[in-house]
């Protein structure tokens, strides 16, 4: 039987770790299960990456930057700034499949204790925050934000989603999808400045 491409083992034990991640939780994550799913063994794993943190990392930065190009995609889109911003919230928000809150939620969570996670969560947070910022600024300069502050306004929005999403997805129940859409809603019209219609579901 022929080796399979390094790229192709290491995706493949990315995907399983993944999986892993989101049944079990970071913590919960042995190098032993993953080569289990695959049916290969440990020592493959530890060759590929070294460590089992070196691997988790890795995971999570794969499914980030997936998340990534969905948004570097809607950025991209023509249109006003106001649309786009709005489907970006959608994106980013916690009653969105794609946007993976639970491993983003268990990702923070272990990166209190690993500095090295912790750079790669921050980096690749910022990327969002920053592209709200911009379609801010944008919709600012063409006149359809009133918004002295675009920096502090993204923040703030974000920062509304995070919070959303710890008590939509950790804590099921406490909220509902149209609540945190009623609510982004709300929010938009303070920070913007102009009336903007809530995040319904045919947005979504």
């Amino acid at each position: 039987m022929t080796r399979k491409a390094v790229a192709v083992r290491r995706e493949e034990i990315v995907l399983a770790a993944l999986e892993r991640v989101r049944a079990r939780g970071i913590a919960g994550v042995r190098a032993a299960d993953v080569a289990k799913a695959l049916d290969v063994s440990t020592a493959l794993i530890f060759y590929h990456f070294g460590t089992l943190e070196a691997l988790i990392i890795e995971a999570f930065r794969q499914a980030a930057e997936r998340n990534l190009a969905v948004l570097r995609d809607e950025l991209a889109r023509p249109g006003p700034a106001g649309e786009r911003l709005r489907a970006v919230l959608v994106l980013y928000g916690p009653t969105e499949p794609a946007a993976g809150w639970h491993l983003w939620i268990e990702a923070g969570a272990a990166a209190m204790r690993d500095a090295e996670l912790r750079e790669v969560v921050q980096r690749l947070d910022l990327r969002w925050r920053d592209a709200v910022v911009s379609l801010i600024t944008e919709g600012v300069a063409a006149g359809e934000f009133r918004c002295p502050d675009p920096q502090g306004a993204a923040w703030r929005l974000t920062a509304l989603l995070d919070g959303l999403a710890v008590q939509f997805v950790a804590r099921e129940g406490t909220v509902t999808a149209d609540d945190c859409a009623r609510w982004v809603g709300q929010a938009l019209t303070h920070e913007l400045g102009v009336p903007e219609p809530a995040l319904t579901a045919e947005d979504r």
